[in-house]
């Protein structure tokens, strides 16, 4: 008898069949989320790129697009690897415009305009201090993130010879 009054209480009592319904649709998605799709696969790891000094017409052949699909992007002189960063600063992502470029200026002025790159070696001389300080706060977050691969050539500069077990505080000594 007392089974047959739980039974109506829980079929026939709105606000019990109304929880009834949640509880099943939670278990549901419970046992349904435990059948996930696999990961796709992952790209391969590059290996990590030799040292050397980039020129602009260098630099922009690694936006992302080309052979390796690696990403470059010069802050206040320095190069930086920023590959595992792709889906920010690769093709497509919300600042993928620095990919290939020196993107000090556009860092400096906060902007993502394709005018705040230069067809030419731009040595930042007309920013104020304000913003010349933001510059070198962004050259240190990528120096903590990111793999320093060289220097940005100016016009007339002399490529750097790094040896293969120079590490980037070395080079760093070098041009202070």
């Amino acid at each position: 008898m007392a089974v047959e009054e739980l039974l109506k209480e829980l079929f026939f009592n709105p606000i019990n069949l109304a929880l009834l319904s949640v509880c099943g649709f939670l278990v549901y998605k419970i046992f349904a989320g435990s059948r996930r799709k696999p990961d796709p696969p992952r790209e391969p790891t590059l290996a990590r790129m030799k040292k050397r000094d980039f020129t602009l017409q260098d630099l922009k052949q690694y936006d992302g697009l080309g052979e390796d699909k690696r990403v470059l992007v010069a802050v206040n002189g320095k190069v930086f690897d920023v590959t595992r960063g792709k889906r920010f600063y690769g093709p497509g992502g919300p600042y993928g415009v620095f990919a290939g470029h020196d993107a000090s200026r556009a860092l400096a002025t906060f902007s993502l305009e394709k005018d705040s790159f230069k067809d030419e070696y731009d040595d930042l001389a007309d920013l104020d201090k304000e913003s010349l300080d933001g510059v070198r706060e962004w050259e240190m977050q990528f120096m903590e993130k990111y793999d320093f691969v060289g220097k940005l050539l100016k016009p007339g500069d002399e490529p750097t010879e790094y040896s293969d077990e120079e590490s980037a505080t070395d080079s760093e000594k070098k041009d202070n």
